[in-house]
């Protein structure tokens, strides 16, 4: 039994961006997937400039597959309005199955071995344990999303979250009406719009409590409610949940947790795609160097801002009063929106906390 330098479980987004991160260092990489390209997921579909910027860095091709650019994100709440444009590249709107048949295609070319049709039923020494034996591996990354068996089966896994939170998708054949990501908020719901297409819009549901009808959901924002009416729809809905799931470490000897099986908070602020991008040039990193302490350094630096974006976020979601005075905060001050876009994308240095950080909105917020 031949041993690969690293064996990946999962073949999404993220095993698909370690796979052809480690291939162009020269590894021998094998993923192994239960499903078969492309394959669809519940995801607000929005791509942050820095995470698209990472997707051109792998040498993924977009030409002549359907996305959109988006330049920056838009709040609305009732009759508030506050939105933030990117300093420079846009984000990118693109399809998840577009998406993952784009990585699959780059990670098939760079000569990693995709092994579809795969399912991954254990861990074992040295490797992954599958219906046809163990596929061996001197590293091993769980790459399995957010439900992740992986991170299970490793010990890894955190304490089960207290609140529960679950997320709905559709996609409606319509031209797209603005260039930004629209969040619309609700008490205890908030409907995020993506262009992905030249004429398909995603809708997501983001909400509290148990799984709801979408129809339902989308009858609360009458303003989005008016602008849907009568586009036909595009997609079947999918749901995911409870989102948040937890977990202790993300490496465990020579395996390391990549992705949403690293660990998810919530789907808020958009970012999933980015941070798994990130997280993947940063795991390979540290294998190339035969030691995964970097990663988990650098993964404790590459969540920092977003989770501390999240769970500011989920407080205003929460708190309905305190959701209407960071709005008016917003609306009033054009560039508070924009540093909060920056903080979201990890480029405000180290100062959490500074004028570059969350303290102006704050300050703003308090003297609302």
């Amino acid at each position: 039994m031949s041993t690969a330098d690293l064996v990946i479980a999962g073949g999404g987004p993220a095993g698909l961006a370690t796979a052809i991160q480690a291939r162009l260092l020269g590894l021998d990489v094998v993923v192994l997937d239960p499903g078969t390209p492309p394959i669809d997921k519940a995801c607000g579909e929005g791509l942050m400039p820095d995470g698209a910027e990472v997707l051109s860095s792998l040498g993924v091709d977009l030409d002549g597959i359907e996305n959109r650019p988006f330049r920056g994100v838009r709040y609305v709440d009732g009759n508030l309005r506050a939105e933030g444009r990117f300093p420079g590249a846009p984000g990118l709107g693109i399809r998840r199955t577009v998406l993952h048949g784009a990585l699959s295609d780059r990670a098939a070319e760079v000569g990693a071995d995709l092994r579809w049709g795969c399912r991954v039923s254990g861990l074992a020494e040295g490797g992954f344990t599958t219906d046809g034996g163990t596929v061996a591996g001197r590293w091993l990354v769980g790459a399995d999303g957010r439900t992740s068996r992986v991170r299970k089966w490793a010990g890894l896994d955190g304490r089960r979250a207290k609140r529960r939170r679950v997320g709905l998708r559709r996609h409606y054949a319509i031209e797209p009406w603005s260039d930004l990501v629209e969040v619309f908020w609700r008490d205890g719901c908030e409907a995020y719009t993506t262009p992905v297409g030249d004429r398909l819009v995603g809708v997501a549901m983001l909400s509290a409590g148990q799984m709801s009808d979408f129809d339902e959901l989308l009858a609360g924002f009458p303003e989005l409610h008016k602008r849907l009416l009568g586009a036909p729809v595009a997609s079947t809905d999918r749901g995911a949940g409870p989102l948040e799931q937890r977990c202790r470490r993300v490496t465990s000897g020579r395996l390391a947790l990549v992705g949403d099986a690293a660990g998810y908070l919530d789907a808020i602020t958009g970012e999933g795609l980015a941070l798994a991008f990130h997280q993947a040039g940063a795991v390979v990193e540290a294998i190339a160097r035969g030691d995964l302490a970097p990663y988990r350094s650098a993964h404790r630096r590459i969540v920092r801002y977003p989770t501390a974006v999240t769970r500011l976020l989920l407080e205003v979601e929460r708190r309905p009063v305190l959701r209407r005075r960071v709005m008016c905060s917003l609306a009033k001050d054009s560039t508070l929106m924009s540093r909060f876009l920056a903080l979201k994308m990890r480029r405000n240095g180290p100062r959490l906390l500074g004028p570059g950080g969350l303290l102006p909105l704050g300050v703003a917020v308090l003297r609302g």
